[in-house]
């Protein structure tokens, strides 16, 4: 009997969503203290430490996004469209609520907080879409090496 698209088997420890948002998450831990700086030079102090916040929150995100997808996708498929389209939601309230809970803070700058939040889950984003492998031959990342047989592009 076949698996269901995304599930995993028991030979296997991650499912390719999760090897792209942890893929994200590294690149995102890459690409923090860049952010973090021009925040700080644009909006000072409270600028860098509401980036910092804004990253972490990003990052925790796609961490959840993929500890979901990779408990649901062991239990079945529909259970995984659930998982996913529910727990956006639940993100998306989660990623409001952090946001509303410092929104007074005396170290919150809520243009700095606001930016980063949404340069970084839409760089992360479209940076990731460069190293994603859109064939059901490869799922998940692009492969780094060429399969012997794979013709030569030169």
């Amino acid at each position: 009997m076949a698996e269901p698209v995304g599930a995993v088997s028991p030979s296997t420890d991650t499912v390719p969503e999760v090897e792209v948002s942890t893929d994200m998450v590294k690149r995102g831990l890459v690409v923090a203290p860049a952010l973090i700086a021009v925040c700080g030079v644009v909006w000072g102090g409270d600028g860098a430490w509401s980036a910092a916040y804004g990253v972490a929150i990003v990052l925790a995100n796609f961490l959840l996004a993929a500890g979901t997808i990779a408990v649901a996708a062991r239990i079945s498929l529909p259970v995984l469209m659930g998982a996913t389209l529910f727990g956006y939601l639940v993100r998306l309230g989660l990623v409001f609520l952090a946001v509303y809970l410092v929104r007074d803070a005396p170290w919150i700058s809520r243009p700095a907080l606001g930016a980063t939040i949404i340069v970084t889950h839409l760089g992360l984003l479209v940076w990731e879409l460069k190293y994603v492998a859109l064939s059901l031959a490869a799922p998940g990342l692009r492969p780094t090496t060429r399969p012997t047989n794979a013709p030569s592009t030169h």
